[in-house]
């Protein structure tokens, strides 16, 4: 697929900042973690938290053990302390 020059930035620019992405969408996630009010909600927020993790190319073992805590707050603290910003 032939792409202009002007795509080809804007695709560049995606990569170059998709960590800041992933930070920003786990925060996001974190919210409406603390927000979900039903068991199914949260179970389909937790796999897109493993998805954001696994696209900032998080160890596996890190992602499964913040995952099987089930605790936003421990995501929100993972996220503020441990990840990098970059």
């Amino acid at each position: 697929m032939d792409r202009t020059p002007y795509q080809e930035n804007i695709v560049k620019r995606y990569y170059e900042n998709k960590p800041d992405i992933m930070r920003q969408k786990l925060s996001e996630l974190t919210t409406e973690l603390y927000l979900a009010e039903t068991p199914k909600k949260r179970a389909q927020l937790w796999k897109r938290v493993a998805l954001a993790m696994k696209n900032l190319n998080l160890p596996e073992a890190q992602i499964e053990a913040l995952i099987a805590k089930d605790d936003p707050t421990a995501l929100a603290h993972f996220v503020e302390r441990r990840l990098p910003k970059f």
